[in-house]
């Protein structure tokens, strides 16, 4: 199994938001696009944890999580793959300006 603690979790992120994306839409089930971005949650929490304990680690979780969620109303207004990628853009901002940099 490949060594997952090295690697940056904003792009980790960002592979799970526009992944899950792509996936629930192509598939046209959303569990799976969900479980897409779990397994990036799961790996960058673990880092986000070494980093900052565990409020740092909540913090980016929820913001992951609702980046996901702001997306869908956001997508109404300005179309969805614009939507997904703004929102992907904060969530990986935020990883990288609160946990990566600091690594």
């Amino acid at each position: 199994m490949p060594d997952l603690s090295r690697l940056p979790t904003a792009p980790l992120l960002a592979a799970g938001l526009v992944g899950g994306f792509a996936v629930a839409q192509q598939t046209g089930v959303r569990p799976l696009g969900a479980a897409a971005m779990l397994g990036a949650n799961v790996v960058a929490a673990r880092q986000w944890y070494a980093v900052g304990g565990t409020p740092l680690t909540l913090g980016l979780t929820a913001a992951y999580w609702t980046a996901m969620g702001a997306a869908h109303p956001l997508a109404r207004r300005v179309g969805t793959w614009p939507s997904v990628l703004g929102v992907t853009a904060s969530a990986a901002g935020a990883a990288w300006a609160l946990a990566d940099r600091r690594r």
